[in-house]
Formats: structure tokens, sequence, C-alpha cells
């Protein structure tokens, strides 16, 4: 059965950093194009970053200033969201999700809440 699971989130104060992990299950993670999206409530969810089976890194609209980045890593079939400093306005439910031949696998999400 294929499927990932997001995890790593919590309470972080602005400005700090904070890194996601999407451990993928029933599949290798490095052969596809996996993805992170966030959603804030009330709105939908959006793409935010992701690694290709190429390992090019794909910048979504609004997140290309470079605060949000994504790496693999190989040897547990796990990718990575690295998100770097931090503000409010990235409070959100962020989920990992796989596109395997068309056919989009998603974790439940983990949430980041960033607060004082």
């Amino acid at each position: 059965q294929m499927q990932v699971v997001d995890s790593g989130g919590g309470l972080v104060q602005p400005g700090r950093s904070l890194v996601l992990s999407c451990a993928a299950s029933g599949f290798t993670a490095s052969d596809n194009l996996v993805q992170w999206y966030r959603q804030v409530p009330g709105k939908e969810r959006v793409p935010v970053v992701g690694i290709d089976s190429m390992n090019s890194i794909l910048h979504y609209k609004g997140f290309t200033g470079g605060r949000f980045t994504v790496s693999r890593g190989n040897a547990n079939n796990t990718v990575y969201l690295h998100l770097n400093n931090l503000t409010p306005e990235d409070t959100a439910v962020y989920y990992c999700a796989a596109n395997i031949r068309g056919r989009m696998v998603w974790g439940k999400g983990s949430l980041v809440i960033v607060s004082s």
C-alpha cells in the first residue's frame, strides 16, 4: 500500500526554522514528484514546493522567496520541508503529496503554528 506520513509540526516562534518530514512507504519517493502543500484555515490548499525525480526543486507561486525548500533523505525514503524565518502568516496545516504516475497520495497533514 502506497502512503506518505507527514510529521514534525508544532509551535514555533517567529523567525525560527522548522523541518517537516514526509516518510514514504510502498513506493520509492526519489522516483516520483513529491510536493508540499499548505492550507490556512478558511482558505484553499496551495502548493508550496516540490522535488521531482530529477531532484529539481520546484518553487510554486507565492513561495519563491527562498524561505522554504525541500530535500530528500533517500536512505530512509523521506522528503523534508525546510521552513525558515517563519512568520505568523505561515501558520497552516502542511501536507505532503506524492504524484505517482498521475495518482496523488496525500499525507494527513502536520499543523505548524507560528506564535510568540
